[in-house]
This record gives C-alpha cells, sequence and structure tokens, in this order.
C-alpha cells in the first residue's frame, strides 16, 4: 500500500497549473531534516496533496511521485533529496485549512501540528477524511 503525502507550494511561485502546464517537476529547495526524511520515504507511484500556502491556505489537487530517489540538482553538496512529482487530478473542491482544523477527526495532522513543514506525512485515514470533505 502506498504512503500518502502532502506537499506545499506558494501558488504565486509554483501553483497546480503550472504542474498541469509541465507535466511533471521536481521537488527541489527542501532544507529541513523532516522535511527531507519524508521525501527520501517517498517511492514512485505515492499520492501527495498538493495545498497552496500563503495565498488560499488549502489542498487544492493531487498529485504523484513520478520518480522517487533523486538528489536535490539545487544542492551542490548533493546530500538534499528530492523526487520527482507529476500531476493526477484537481480536487472537486479546494478544502481550506480552516475546514482541516476545525475537524477532530484531523486534529493530529501534521499540516496542523507542524504548520511548517513543507512536505508532510498523510494517514490513511486522514487521507480518506479529506477526499470526503472535498466532495461535500
Amino acid at each position: 500500500m502506498p504512503n500518502h503525502w502532502l506537499i506545499k507550494t506558494e501558488p504565486f511561485k509554483y501553483a497546480w497549473d503550472d504542474l498541469v502546464a509541465d507535466g511533471e517537476t521536481v521537488w527541489d529547495g527542501v532544507r529541513n531534516h523532516r522535511a527531507a526524511n519524508n521525501l527520501r520515504a517517498m517511492a514512485k507511484g505515492d499520492p501527495l496533496f498538493w495545498y497552496h500556502s500563503r495565498e488560499g491556505l488549502e489542498i487544492v489537487a493531487i498529485a504523484e511521485v513520478s520518480e522517487a530517489g533523486l538528489l536535490d540538482p539545487t544542492d551542490a553538496d548533493g546530500k538534499w533529496p528530492t523526487v520527482k512529482v507529476r500531476p493526477v487530478k484537481k480536487l472537486a473542491r479546494p478544502v481550506t485549512l480552516k475546514e482541516i482544523k476545525a475537524e477532530p477527526a484531523l486534529e493530529g495532522i501534521e499540516l496542523v501540528r507542524l504548520s511548517r513543514l513543507s512536505v508532510a506525512k498523510i494517514t490513511d485515514s486522514e487521507w480518506k477524511h479529506i477526499l470526503a470533505m472535498s466532495e461535500r
């Protein structure tokens, strides 16, 4: 069974529509050890939520890991990991951070608990709950 993830992006820098237009991108520039460990744990085919931070503060879509186990090309020392991601689908409707914080079933989600983390692990139950919220 695949692991589930959430990656944050500032839409004015690289939005969902940019990923759709590009078809795939290298998820580079991560310099947080916990986020880096999450990137190292990713496998090809793992689904991930696409979260717009700063503007929107919402999960807008689903992407997937298209290639795992890469080194970040922006890291001159060659020690930081990265993955490639590709778009899967836009959610029926975005799920806002405010909605997530209001859901008791999501009280332990890393998105809220570790709010500065740019690459977060999402449990199976959190994944299913957020997908259901996007259909409401």
